[in-house]
């Protein structure tokens, strides 16, 4: 029997101080609501907890991208909502102006409404911004390395035996799609009418024996280059790239001798439809939306250029029958590019809208799976707290007792 060791006090004490670190560890996480409130507690849970806190808040993030996204686009769909009612009103003028009810003044006035509505498109594609970044000047467009120049193409012409035409193509064997002659013949007269740079064009040609597609290219060499494909496609292009040298409204009119009009004739060779449209050099300014919470997880969207030049209606003129006449078909075409960039804009954010709606479940899944790792279960844990707490107070009971056992030496001195 010894009494400068007491080993059973040792053993009690041991036990009381793991008691004790085990309550003091289940206070702190009762008070926290976590499990993990130091590496300590799970060095491995603690990294791959806070791994998924950084996509958690990277999600959050890419949320508020994708609804800051969303407003963008929505400023600027509004916009050419109002540029797509101008250019209707346009048209409108220039319906109004092709009847030869109006005088000359009449279209001078028409033309004065006109001239204010292409202005008002050139403001708000120079002024529309979200964030003080400009939406449809031209500085979210994709890049392009040179001036583009349009292409007008014809697919309804074939030759009147059958199969495609050529550049060496003689007119009067020019036919429709189905076959149908097109009565093209020697003295009719070839009208060709376009607007450039709002300006409207007007070039005659009058058949000669043997003429050919090629000899009404030399006809109207100045803006427009005609040519045939290997398709057989009559093709009508701009001779020089850039918006300003785009050429818009194509028609091909034929006439006899006396004046009357070919319709047949007429409505085939002025089957055009813009291919593509003329742009000038740019760089690169698609916006990027990050719309994930990693790298390179986003998406972009372009925005071209949508001012009166670009729209092809800059200056458009209606002062005589022949010009209103020309503009309504340039209208249609400037309607057509912003009601396709709208759909484009419209595709953009419907898209966004089921980007969001996936973070948002992805978040949810991921917030999950964290909590299970990172949170403490409240039950759990007090039914430890109470067992440790219970065991603390046995402990200091038990060593209340060790430290009670060495006087039974002095039973030995007496």
């Amino acid at each position: 029997m010894v009494i400068n060791t007491n080993l059973s006090a040792i053993n009690a004490w041991r036990a009381l101080e793991t008691n004790n670190t085990n309550t003091q560890k289940a206070l702190q996480k009762l008070s926290s609501g976590y499990r993990i409130n130091s590496a300590a507690d799970d060095a491995a849970g603690l990294a791959i907890s806070e791994k998924m806190k950084a996509q958690i808040a990277g999600l959050d993030q890419a949320q508020r991208n994708a609804q800051d996204g969303i407003s963008l686009i929505q400023t600027a769909e509004g916009a050419l909502n109002e540029t797509t009612s101008i250019l209707q009103r346009m048209r409108e003028l220039a319906v109004q102006a092709s009847n030869d009810t109006n005088t000359a003044q009449d279209r001078a006035s028409i033309q004065a409404e006109m001239d204010q509505l292409n202005t008002e498109i050139d403001r708000i594609a120079n002024t529309t911004e979200f964030n003080t970044k400009k939406l449809l000047d031209g500085s979210m467009s994709g890049a392009v390395t040179s001036a583009v120049a349009n292409v007008n193409s014809n697919t309804s012409l074939k030759l009147s035996g059958g199969g495609n035409i050529s550049t060496s193509t003689l007119l009067e064997n020019l036919a429709d799609a189905n076959g149908n002659n097109l009565g093209i013949v020697s003295t009719d007269q070839v009208i060709v009418n376009y607007a450039k740079d709002g300006k409207v064009y007007t070039v005659s040609y009058t058949v000669s024996t043997g003429a050919k597609i090629s000899d009404l290219q030399s006809a109207i060499t100045a803006n427009i280059s005609i040519d045939v494909n290997t398709a057989g496609t009559l093709l009508a292009t701009a001779s020089s790239g850039g918006t300003a040298n785009a050429i818009y409204g194509l028609t091909i009119t034929v006439k006899d001798s006396s004046g009357n009009v070919n319709t047949a004739a007429t409505n085939a060779l002025s089957a055009f439809t813009e291919t593509t449209a003329a742009a000038d050099k740019a760089t690169d300014g698609k916006a990027t939306l990050q719309i994930g919470a990693n790298t390179n997880q986003n998406m972009q969207i372009e925005i071209d250029k949508m001012d009166a030049t670009a729209l092809g209606v800059k200056n458009l003129q209606v002062g005589t029958q022949s010009q209103a006449n020309i503009a309504i078909k340039v209208i249609d075409n400037a309607i057509n590019k912003v009601s396709t960039q709208r759909a484009t804009l419209g595709a953009y954010q419907n898209r966004l809208e089921h980007t969001i709606n996936n973070l948002g479940t992805a978040n949810e899944n991921i917030t999950a799976a964290e909590s299970r790792i990172r949170d403490v279960d409240m039950a759990q844990e007090m039914m430890e707290f109470t067992k440790d707490n219970i065991l603390n107070q046995a402990a200091t009971a038990m060593l209340a007792q060790a430290n009670q056992q060495p006087q039974t030496v002095l039973q030995l001195l007496r």
